[in-house]
């Protein structure tokens, strides 16, 4: 598995779901803004809705932005043993079960999925708890964190 490969399927996975977001903002907008929506007493809040919704719609437009800019810009390096885990290293890990997972370590777009050659691999951020115990750990290291009152275990089974 490439990572290079793996981020260009990430910027194509934001880029598609910016795309949706717009569209979704732009309705939202026209719905709150359309004249049949205006609200005719204290209880008609049809508008009042809708520009809720319009609002937190351009609000997700602004954060798949931003996800897809700092992306763009990730500066991908080989992953070298003096250096370990860092930000843009795609990884495998084990959990105590032996069910393994791919991960890329993202700075931003965290939980989105994509699919190479079939394996399906998870982007997290150096933000969340996985992240952030990952960075500087090596192949065949261990990873503990905690997560609802649950310690989870795993392997680093693989980093490239």
């Amino acid at each position: 598995m490439n990572k290079h490969a793996v981020l260009q399927l990430i910027l194509e996975k934001l880029a598609a779901d910016l795309d949706v977001a717009q569209r979704a903002a732009q309705t939202a907008y026209e719905t709150a803004t359309h004249e049949e929506n205006i609200a005719e007493n204290k209880y008609d809040t049809l508008g009042l809705e809708a520009s809720y919704l319009a609002a937190g719609q351009a609000k997700r437009v602004e954060e798949i932005k931003q996800s897809l800019v700092v992306c763009q810009n990730l500066n991908l390096r080989p992953y070298e043993e003096q250096r370990g885990i860092e930000v843009g290293a795609l990884l495998g890990l084990e959990d105590d079960n032996g069910r393994q997972q791919w991960l890329f370590l993202a700075p931003d777009a965290a939980g989105l999925k994509v699919y190479v050659v079939g394996q399906l691999v998870t982007v997290i951020t150096p933000r969340s708890p996985l992240g952030k115990s990952l960075l500087g750990k090596f192949e065949g290291d261990e990873v503990e964190i905690l997560v609802a009152g649950t310690r989870q275990q795993f392997v680093v089974t693989e980093a490239r």
